[in-house]
């Protein structure tokens, strides 16, 4: 039960935080679930087309090898993957009005899969407790900014439609890069990138800070025009 407590916590916490920085026009419940649940959801064809690409990585070695594990299977597929689901749960949505909602939703989805992940690697390990405790501080976060990037990159796509095609772009693409270095660095084994792990972590959470900040700014303009 421990180890189960230890897996879903970061998860919630990081929802009532995003949830309680929507300070205008709550998102429904419904729509929050409903967002988790692709999220979980997505766990399946993203296992399924891992497995397949991973099948190709002995043509691979060395630093390519870490670069095609990190960037090509995990980066690019689960961030896909992210991105269809955000992409096919708000974006011709009524309740999707404001530009804080897409930073929401994006999260929620990331959230939905962070859970299943974090639970698998918990049980599955021969040191549940460590790992959970490690991936609290790591990978939930993580994906939760990988989430908050896509979906700040969303919201400028639906209410800047002069540079639509560009931020749905940036919308997977900005969320894999992040993705793909993060594993890398992890995976790479070098001391030296090991080293940039932390300085590499603190940029990203200053990045979705300001991109928080920005949309949520936005926001409150529009909240308080003169009508």
């Amino acid at each position: 039960m421990h180890l189960m407590l230890l897996a879903i916590a970061p998860v919630i916490i990081i929802l009532f935080y995003i949830y309680s920085r929507d300070k205008y026009e709550k998102e429904p419940f419904y729509l929050l679930a409903k967002g988790l649940m692709f999220g979980i959801i997505s766990v399946l064809p993203v296992t399924l087309v891992e497995g397949v690409l991973m099948m190709f990585g002995p043509l691979f070695t060395g630093y390519w090898n870490t670069f095609y594990q990190a960037f090509v299977v995990a980066g690019a597929t689960e961030e896909g993957f992210k991105f269809l689901a955000s992409f096919i749960l708000v974006w011709h949505s009524r309740e999707f009005n404001q530009r804080f909602d897409g930073i929401v939703y994006a999260v929620f989805v990331s959230m939905g899969f962070a859970l299943v992940e974090n639970l698998l690697y918990v049980f599955t390990s021969t040191n549940g407790l460590s790992v959970g405790l490690t991936r609290a501080l790591t990978a939930v976060p993580a994906h939760a900014m990988f989430g908050a990037l896509m979906g700040f990159h969303l919201s400028m796509a639906k209410f800047y439609p002069e540079a639509r095609k560009i931020f749905l772009g940036y919308a997977f693409l900005i969320p894999f890069i992040f993705h793909g270095m993060y594993d890398f660095i992890l995976m790479s084994g070098n001391q030296i990138l090991l080293a940039l792990f932390i300085p590499f972590i603190f940029y990203m959470v200053f990045r979705v800070h300001r991109r928080m900040k920005l949309l949520a700014d936005a926001d409150n303009i529009v909240q308080h025009e003169p009508e």
